[in-house]
């Protein structure tokens, strides 16, 4: 059986995170959907959309990006399943009953096992009609949960939700060492000295080569994933998964950070998502409680979504930088590719140089992002592929009505 990964129409509403990566890759809990995926042991495919066909044919050579022959049974998941320990024993029951069925979350196709030989649409199936497709099969419904991602804020919702239970999953498959208690470190992992730990909320795990300076706070759930650098006197709070090879400092709470993300100064970040290749300058805070202690609602696209939630931060998407003494309020998204200064009151577009304070708002070019971005990857010995500069370039295309409704009117 043939598991095949696609995404849906409802990507978009997960931008700026997922942007320039596929929603099977995003960071939450810890894990992503192709961390659960790897674990069923199954030859996988994926439906992605077109403008990430060619990073995917690049760093996974081995998968297709067609979908099997429909000769042979096989488990379709949407890309927005919310990749937690408990998917993994929802998916791998699909697997097993070998019957066709369908999970769905909130009336969406979350999961369907696709008989042999069932109909399938004339035109190719690609990330605009997968759902529609097996929403129409008419399969029987199976009693299994599956949640999906709906919009952006959700990956910090599910990962505060998720996280604990995700690093006990760790915990039983990998190869740790408890130092203190609560504490689990992988090969060459170091915490600092006088260093003080809470796991009351959860385990804390140190990955491979993770570095825990001196008089820190660590305070679990935590995850420090392979070769993080967390600098001295940091604060590490309630729920917070830092990527590999990041380097974060001051204090951070319930809090996904991607790989390849610098937050090394102090000031507070709070209940948010960072992309990669993110730069928080020194100061950098953002605010993750209303005023009236009320519930924080996002804009989308223009439209305003209530979360349901008391405490959010901000969404920030891949390669965006702030400068010093950066002041980001609630509930704001900060798109790819963007350089901010002041304060952050309004959403920010991708590729854009946003400094509202001083009333201006100015395109930012992608030829210079290309250039920044091949510095950033030579500093941490990543080359620059041409994959790369492409997904850049078809980044700023898909972001290009963004800008016109923000630069337009303020720039000067």
């Amino acid at each position: 059986m043939n598991i095949v990964v696609f995404e849906d129409d409802r990507i978009p509403r997960l931008h700026p995170a997922a942007l320039g990566r596929p929603a099977f890759l995003l960071g939450c809990g810890s894990y992503r959907l192709w961390d659960v995926l790897e674990r069923l042991e199954r030859p996988v495919s994926v439906v992605v959309r077109p403008h990430l066909g060619p990073l995917v044919a690049t760093d996974f050579p081995a998968v297709s990006q067609q979908a099997p022959p429909a000769t042979e049974p096989a488990l379709w998941i949407n890309a927005r399943a919310v990749p937690s320990a408990a998917a993994v024993g929802s998916l791998q029951s699909l697997v097993d009953a070998a019957a066709p069925a369908v999970v769905r979350h909130e009336g969406r196709v979350a999961a369907a096992l696709v008989p042999a030989a069932a109909p399938r649409p004339a035109e190719p199936l690609d990330f605009g009609n997968v759902a529609g497709w097996l929403d129409g099969l008419g399969l029987p419904t199976a009693d299994l949960e599956l949640p999906l991602l709906d919009y952006a804020h959700d990956l910090i919702r599910y990962h505060q939700q998720i996280l604990a239970a995700n690093l006990e999953d760790r915990l039983r498959g990998g190869d740790y060492r408890e130092i203190a208690d609560g504490v689990f470190t992988a090969d060459r992992a170091v915490l600092g000295d006088y260093c003080t730990v809470d796991h009351a909320g959860g385990p804390i795990l140190l990955e491979a080569n993770a570095r825990i300076g001196p008089y820190c706070y660590l305070s679990g759930p935590a995850h420090i994933g392979v070769g993080a650098r967390v600098i001295e006197h940091a604060a590490i709070k309630d729920g917070v998964a830092l990527g590999h090879t990041t380097k974060v400092g001051g204090e951070i709470e319930a809090t996904v950070v991607e790989p390849y993300t610098n937050k090394q100064h102090h000031g507070f970040l709070g209940h948010s998502y960072l992309g990669s290749w993110v730069n928080l300058g020194a100061g950098t805070a953002n605010s993750d409680l209303k005023n009236t202690y009320g519930q924080v609602s996002m804009e989308y696209g223009g439209r305003r979504v209530a979360t349901g939630m008391q405490f959010l931060g901000c969404i920030i998407g891949d390669y965006a930088k702030t400068a010093v003494n950066t002041s980001i309020f609630t509930g704001k998204t900060i798109g790819a590719c963007t350089m901010v200064y002041g304060f952050v009151t309004t959403n920010v577009p991708s590729f854009v140089n946003y400094a509202r304070l001083f009333g201006q708002v100015t395109e930012a070019s992608v030829e210079v992002m290309a250039a920044t971005q091949a510095r950033m990857f030579a500093r941490r010995n990543v080359g620059q592929r041409p994959c790369d500069v492409q997904l850049l370039r078809d980044m700023y295309e898909l972001t290009r009505h963004e800008r016109q409704l923000a630069v337009e009117p303020l720039s000067l």
